[in-house]
């Protein structure tokens, strides 16, 4: 190609960087700075990844999503140096003066909101995006996980569980949010441990509480508890962060001398260590005192009382416990009828309890997770027209 009708396309990026690793935008790169042997890699990739019918909106994607240093300071509110505003500015030009190409192999297109543009009146509605969003995985992502490995990684299929699916224990659900909401706001709050028989809709809540509290930034991080050791380290990474996360340990209990209970009570509330204001921990376990006594403890009455206390510290750095109780008939059956008219079942009245109690005593007993299970296995027939068999 001749240099002097040689077009720019990619040539540096600073703050964006990043977004040069995506395959199409590399590709595109190659092709648009004159390697035109590059076309048909660049096709390739463009096809693969179903941006030929709007590319612009495809660069946009990669942009908003970028984790760099002007979107987390973005997210974190204040000032942004002027020389790091200028910089991505800059970047931002360089991308649509690349962008100003036509092909008849693919339809260019226009970007939508946030980023209509390639200037600066852009990367003011970015800072005004980011901010109240979050940046990167964090814009789109409300569930991760904290692997062995120490990486956060978003969950690809999150809970679609919303506050109005969950049916009764309204009392318990009011204690949570109030705990979440502030938070979220700034106030005083405490670390949480939600205990009760199984199925009766703790994690369902924690899930559900998350969602609700997603456009105020509210994250949740799921560790495994097998990692639970690696606690510290994880609240110590997301204290940089600027958004607000919900560590969650489902379904947790912990053997008498466990080495990561000395983890645990570090990052609880009541350690100076292990305090980030950005950071609440929820538990859910079946029983109150997640440290389970061994028989020879309980047997040892000389130190039976300071056991007693030892295992009390422990939960007891959990600010707020909730009771998720066993339901009664009548609670259960409440539920199961408010799950059937939301889903605009056929059946009520005496034949639905008569149903749903029979399933109860076949499954093992009541509770939200019986119900709607009742209720998905009474979908399905209704839909196929099929008699009920139980």
């Amino acid at each position: 190609m001749n240099e002097q009708t040689y077009q720019p396309g990619f040539l540096e990026l600073t703050v964006l960087s990043g977004i040069l690793k995506d395959p199409v935008i590399a590709a595109f790169r190659t092709y648009r700075n004159g390697d035109l042997s590059a076309r048909a890699a660049f096709l390739h990739e463009l096809f693969e990844h179903g941006a030929e019918n709007n590319f612009a909106e495809y660069v946009k994607e990669a942009v908003v999503a970028d984790e760099n240093a002007f979107s987390r300071a973005c997210a974190a509110g204040g000032n942004i140096s002027p020389y790091l505003k200028r910089a991505y500015i800059c970047d931002l030009t360089e991308i649509g003066r690349a962008l100003e190409f036509s092909s008849p192999d693919f339809y260019m297109g226009k970007p939508s909101a946030p980023l209509m543009s390639w200037d600066e009146k852009a990367a003011n509605l970015l800072y005004s995006y980011y901010q109240s969003s979050g940046y990167g995985k964090f814009i789109s992502s409300a569930e991760f996980c904290w692997t062995a490995e120490d990486e956060l990684v978003p969950v690809r299929t999150p809970s679609a569980l919303s506050l109005s699916d969950l049916k009764g224990y309204e009392h318990e659900k009011a204690q949570v949010y109030d705990n979440l909401e502030n938070f979220v706001r700034g106030l005083p709050y405490s670390d949480m441990l939600l205990y009760g028989d199984r199925g009766t809709g703790k994690s369902s809540t924690v899930h559900a509480m998350v969602k609700n509290f997603f456009p105020q930034k509210l994250r949740l991080v799921e560790i495994a508890k097998e990692n639970v050791g690696h606690l510290p380290k994880l609240k110590s990474y997301l204290s940089a962060i600027p958004l607000r996360f919900l560590v969650f340990i489902d379904d947790f209990s912990l053997s008498e001398h466990d080495d990561r209970i000395s983890s645990l009570k570090t990052a609880l509330q009541g350690s100076a260590e292990g305090h980030a204001d950005n950071v609440m921990i929820v538990a859910t376990s079946n029983r109150r005192h997640i440290v389970e006594e061994s028989v020879s403890a309980r047997e040892n009455s000389m130190h039976r009382e300071e056991n007693e206390q030892e295992l009390l510290s422990l939960s007891d750095r959990f600010g707020i416990t909730v009771l998720f109780s066993a339901t009664n008939k009548e609670e259960y059956l409440g539920i199961v009828r408010a799950l059937c008219t939301e889903e605009g079942l056929l059946l009520s009245g005496t034949a639905l309890d008569a149903i749903a109690e029979r399933w109860a005593l076949l499954r093992g007993g009541r509770s939200p997770r019986r119900a709607r299970q009742l209720v998905d296995y009474l979908i399905a027939r209704q839909k196929k027209d099929k008699p009920i068999e139980l």
